[in-house]
């Protein structure tokens, strides 16, 4: 929980220029919970001053994304508020009319500088040993009256900021890093707009902060270096510098950051994979946040209360694809036959073209089914794997060789499916428990072992050797098609 008695407010700032991948999701998930366990505002905002590489496309994947994992934004794109715009380009009025209060405060002054004279001046302080090696501040004490002639007169120029040559080591009271100091001799005058006319990111992203009320800056600690600079526009500007809290990157299990290389990256490959949003938002959030130190299944709910910047780690946290996997398969377990029928199983089957919809069967057949199905799930897309079978027919059933090979070409196993028929066929009542009473017997009457017997009828009805329990599927195909199915595979068995 914040401690301030200022109303939280935190943003989400990605750039469009490709698809939201883990590393910024974990970020949004942070700051989604956090304004949510403290009653605050989350903003989302979309940081597009890229134009080469940002684009609408890669805008509305993101806002897909988002949804996707029900990080819902209270100010932001489709939402709107009292602070926007919340897209930057469509802020570049505020930008420029902020950059001209500085100057005119003497914050802030026009640098004249080419790059090759730049390039001198840096070569000039490498060999003279200067420990200072950037912006030599050569325009820094340029009159008004000189630079205004010169800007006149078409010459190019940058707008840098004004670092106060007085000024001691910046400390960021970071949440998570705790005090990182910074010394402020090594700040150059940076620039805070460019020559074309465009804004840079250190520029727009603290002008946006300060005038969005943002109390709290949680971020990837691969921005902590950007810091001290923000810093200085924050005090430029006279604006309140925000708790910042700077998270660990996430690595790969070689113990590098994370990239193509692992595998899937992007949120957008995750929910096409076949994981549950909330199974993937909770995994996540245990990257680099535990609620304990020991409890895995955090629900979103309790995310949303019990979230605190002092239980992130600051040591990077290991993506491990079998942990997402373990989580992924308890939330659907701990569905309700009902939720998973409705919400999983039924839409899955459609999709692969084996239901056309839930009318097309009984309810009560496909509770049944759901049943069985959902705690051999670990992925959306195995659901038509794991049943497939069960729509079937007795002509279009297609054997796994493995099953031909080990459970019907092996002498005995003809009459093993001739006592199956025998049994089946004289059943009236096609329950899963009638059946498997029905089977029971048929090893020690053929004085046959269990496994072998078992192993022949499933690979009859089944079409594999691994499938849901025997009698359910024999009860889901029903009487008719099942005894025809044991029959076709009598022609296959020794």
């Amino acid at each position: 929980m914040s401690d301030s008695s200022t109303p939280v407010r935190v943003r989400f700032a990605p750039s469009p220029t490709g698809k939201l991948h883990v590393g910024g999701a974990r970020t949004a998930i942070f700051n989604w919970a956090f304004a949510r366990a403290n009653n605050g505002t989350f903003i989302l905002r979309i940081d597009d001053t890229d134009p080469a590489r940002s684009t609408e496309e890669n805008t509305q994947i993101i806002l897909r994304a988002m949804r996707w994992l029900g990080l819902d934004w209270d100010e932001g794109p489709e939402v709107g508020g009292d602070f926007g715009p919340y897209k930057q380009m469509e802020r570049l009025d505020i930008y420029k009319k902020c950059a001209m209060r500085l100057w005119d405060e003497g914050k802030a002054y026009p640098c004249f500088c080419s790059a090759e004279q730049l390039a001198a001046d840096k070569k000039a302080a490498q060999e003279r040993h200067d420990p200072f090696q950037g912006y030599q501040r050569r325009c820094r004490h340029l009159s008004r009256e000189e630079a205004e002639a010169r800007i006149a007169a078409g010459e190019p120029y940058v707008l840098r900021i004004k670092v106060p040559e007085d000024r001691g080591d910046v400390v960021i009271h970071d949440a998570v890093h705790g005090d990182v100091t910074f010394d402020a001799k090594e700040l150059d005058d940076f620039v805070i707009f460019r020559s074309d006319g465009t804004p840079t990111y250190n520029f727009t992203t603290v002008v946006d902060d300060a005038m969005m009320g943002i109390t709290h800056v949680i971020r990837g600690d691969d921005h902590l270096s950007n810091t001290p600079r923000q810093v200085m526009v924050y005090e430029a500007m006279g604006a309140p510098v925000p708790t910042f809290a700077h998270i660990s990157m996430i690595l790969g299990a070689d113990g590098k950051k994370l990239s193509k290389r692992h595998g899937a990256t992007s949120v957008e490959e995750y929910q096409a994979a076949g994981y549950l949003s909330d199974a993937f938002v909770n995994y996540l959030a245990l990257l680099g946040w535990s609620p304990d130190g020991e409890t895995t299944i955090v629900p979103r709910d309790v995310l949303a209360k019990t979230f605190s910047l002092d239980r992130v780690s600051k040591n990077p946290a290991t993506f491990d694809p079998a942990k997402l996997d373990w989580i992924n398969a308890e939330y659907l377990a701990n569905m309700s036959d009902e939720a998973f029928c409705d919400q999983i199983m039924v839409p899955e089957l459609a999709h692969a073209g084996l239901l056309a919809s839930a009318g097309d069967k009984p309810r009560a057949w496909l509770l049944t089914l759901a049943s069985v199905v959902k705690p051999r799930t670990k992925h959306l897309g195995d659901v038509p794997g794991i049943c497939g079978m069960v729509f079937g027919t007795a002509d279009t059933l297609e054997y796994e060789e493995k099953a031909v090979k080990k459970g019907l070409a092996k002498e005995g196993m003809h009459a093993v499916l001739e006592a199956a028929v025998s049994k089946l066929e004289t059943l009236e009542t096609w329950t899963a428990d009638a059946i498997d009473a029905a089977l029971d017997p048929v090893p020690e009457e053929l004085d046959a072992k269990k496994r072998l017997v078992f192993q022949a009828i499933r690979a009859a009805v089944c079409g594999n050797l691994v499938s849901p329990p025997l009698g359910v599927v024999i009860e889901l195909v029903g009487k008719d098609d099942a005894l025809a199915r044991l029959r076709r595979a009598e022609e296959l068995a020794l």
